[in-house]
């Protein structure tokens, strides 16, 4: 690399797009951490980068998501390999997981993954989510289930986590966690921040200790048009906007 491209800034290097998609990628670790659904430094987020080629973005392993910026996420291919330059190296489980969906799934263009609590202890539940909720309903309407095999290193089991998830949207990854993936990064937060919620009022509901009451199927089977109804059709675009004002006023870092 020429002394005059190690000068340049990361911004200066990558199409307009491309910087949108890093600015909102990095807003949405900011969230994931704002929200406490985190796990140190070892879950992931990715979103594909705008274009033909198949590159995608995903965290520096090592910073926490709290730190996370534009200009330090890291842009690999579908095999791993840094396709700009950078000091960090990446996640290699959560490049296993994430860059088989992206490979398979051209329509999503975001995939969050997370440890949390409430969605390891669902996880864990032979039945998985219930539909104690009205929250529950929208992703239960598009959600899967992926058997546990082990950390996530194994490239054979690439196939069938893709054939789990089929085209859906929610994925639950037994006795490990959630995963959520989307045709935008709004999209996809706003998938994890449904699917998070409906896990924690569960996990909170069992704790009483007393007899749960189910929402019937009938209501379940009309909750993808009464998802867009709630939205106005705009999906994770109707909050995103008012979430990157609340990240400005909070450490506005997350656009560098």
């Amino acid at each position: 690399m020429s002394s005059t491209a190690k000068s340049l800034s990361v911004r200066d290097q990558v199409s307009e797009a491309e910087w949108q998609t890093r600015v909102d990628l990095a807003a949405c670790y900011r969230l994931i951490a704002m929200h406490g659904w985190d796990d140190l430094v070892f879950t992931h987020i990715s979103a594909r980068v705008p274009g033909p080629e198949e590159h995608f973005l995903i965290n520096a392993y090592g910073l926490l998501f709290e730190e996370m910026s534009a200009s330090s996420l890291v842009k690999v291919d579908l095999n791993g390999n840094q396709v700009l330059k950078s000091p960090y190296m990446i996640n290699p489980a959560g490049f296993t997981i994430h860059s088989a969906i992206h490979e398979a799934r051209h329509d999503v263009a975001c995939v969050i993954h997370t440890h949390t609590k409430a969605g390891v202890a669902v996880s864990a539940q032979t039945d998985g989510l219930l539909p104690l909720s009205q929250v529950s309903l929208f992703p239960l309407a598009s959600i899967a289930y992926h058997d546990y095999e082990g950390v996530a290193l194994n490239e054979e089991e690439k196939p069938r986590l893709v054939a789990d998830l089929g085209d859906r949207s929610n994925l639950i990854l037994r006795n490990h966690g959630l995963l959520t993936a989307a045709a935008s990064i709004p999209d996809a937060f706003l998938s994890m921040y449904v699917l998070e919620t409906a896990c924690q009022t569960q996990v909170l509901a069992q704790s009483a200790g007393v007899p749960l009451t189910s929402i019937s199927k009938q209501i379940l089977a009309g909750i993808k048009a009464q998802a867009e109804a709630v939205t106005k059709g705009l999906g994770g675009k109707l909050a995103w906007p008012g979430l990157l004002r609340k990240l400005d006023r909070h450490d506005s870092s997350f656009r560098n």
